[in-house]
């Protein structure tokens, strides 16, 4: 099979070498991919928005499947975009349609969506503009700590954790009438603080039947201890000890199960992966939000630990008949140490060299934020690589993890030494 993968980041890299592992594949194209991706496959200059010259080179590549990574091209309906098209709708897109790819492109969508469908979530409600005094008076009666939401894709920063009434509503102010992130913020979910830990569960999906990928955990703070700043993800842990068989039970039953029937209830047709972030809260899973797509870092960690052929499943997606494929999970632990630039994730340094990644023993190197200046690999994003090892304990995991990410070596290089140290 000749398979195209969009994207350019970590999560694709991961996808790239898992896939390039198949005895099915035949070909493996990464649009726009990375430095890294070059060593599964064949890099190609495209942006994952461009919907009409993905369209000319997958009819002239003669692909036959394609995989989607970011939620940019699902939000935008490139899969509505292949089945509207005589020539591209025979070839499957693994990835939701642009209404069930909502789940994640609004806050507000999926919100409705789970109240709907009695998944559980935290209470809230959804203030415009023209409703912004409604909502500052809201929020003089919700609780504190209370999360302001962007509505629509803001890159992973438009979620604010606010710990005044002061702060709420000057935040409030700043989405609504001053539009602090654009287009995205135009409407804003206010929404009630739940207290626990975080997790991300992972489902593959053809609409109809479901296989739970492995779970993992991520830390979205800049620094060491979960302070700082929120970012893109610093590092990964795969399996989570707490999500034991009675939790995963749960979240089975009182998510997974009710969300697949209530796209079906609501005739929204679903081929792809179902990312839900959750919170255990005494050991309750609550919902605080869907995305239409794999996670990164999540899926560097996820991978390495799924033993079967992925483009069986990816196939089992397309063709409806997930439910016949075959899943096995390794029962050792996937650790990933995300490297990041100097300066992230505010202004940061780039066109770094990169060097060292040939001393790494136990891990794979997935890139991310990288791309090549002649003979020189060289950093060109905010999140540059991930560094991720399978073994048999988390601490040894850790460990491994770690200690191969100070053999690599650009200037301003960071890094958290602690990923994963409070589940030990």
């Amino acid at each position: 099979m000749n398979i195209l993968i969009l994207g350019s980041g970590g999560r694709e890299s991961a996808f790239a070498w898992k896939i390039s592992q198949s005895p099915k594949c035949q070909k493996l194209f990464i649009a726009p991919g990375n430095a890294g991706t070059k060593q599964y496959g064949t890099n190609v200059n495209l942006k994952v928005t461009d919907f009409a010259g993905i369209k000319t080179f997958v009819l002239s590549n003669d692909i036959n499947l394609v995989l989607v990574g970011p939620e940019e091209p699902l939000v935008k309906g490139v899969h509505d975009f292949f089945l509207a098209d005589e020539q591209l709708k025979g070839i499957p897109v693994v990835g939701p349609q642009q209404e069930a790819a909502q789940l994640e492109g609004s806050k507000d969508f999926s919100k409705q969506f789970m109240q709907k469908h009695n998944i559980p979530t935290a209470a809230y409600k959804t203030f415009t503009k023209d409703t912004l005094q409604d909502g500052l008076t809201y929020l003089a009666t919700a609780g504190l700590p209370v999360v302001l939401k962007a509505d629509g894709l803001a890159a992973g920063k438009g979620v604010l954790i606010c710990l005044t009434l002061e702060e709420a509503q000057q935040e409030l102010v700043e989405m609504l009438a001053e539009a602090k992130f654009g287009e995205a913020s135009s409407s804003v979910v206010v929404e009630q603080f739940l207290q626990g830990i975080e997790l991300s569960v992972f489902v593959m999906t053809d609409g109809t039947h479901y296989k739970i990928l492995p779970e993992a955990k991520d830390y979205k703070r800049i620094g060491e201890g979960d302070t700082g700043l929120n970012t893109g993800g610093m590092g990964s842990v795969s399996p989570v000890p707490f999500a034991d068989a009675a939790f995963m039970q749960k979240v089975e039953e009182k998510v997974i199960i009710p969300t697949i029937e209530g796209l079906k209830k609501d005739n929204i047709p679903y081929k792809g992966f179902i990312f839900i972030g959750l919170m255990n809260t005494n050991g309750e899973p609550w919902v605080i939000e869907y995305n239409c797509r794999m996670g990164d870092p999540e899926t560097e960690s996820v991978m390495p630990r799924i033993e079967s052929d992925f483009i069986e499943l990816l196939l089992g997606v397309a063709e409806g008949n997930l439910n016949e494929k075959e899943l096995t999970i390794s029962p050792k632990t996937a650790a990933t140490v995300v490297m990041v630039a100097g300066g992230y994730p505010g202004e940061y340094l780039k066109n770094k060299v990169i060097t060292g990644t040939e001393n790494v023993r136990e891990s794979i190197v997935f890139h991310a934020g990288t791309g090549t200046d002649g003979e020189n690999v060289i950093s060109t994003g905010g999140r540059i690589l991930a560094i991720t090892t399978l073994q048999d304990s988390m601490f040894t995991a850790l460990q491994q993890a770690t200690a191969d990410a100070s053999r690599i070596y650009y200037d301003g290089m960071y890094f958290r030494r602690d990923i994963g140290f409070d589940l030990l």
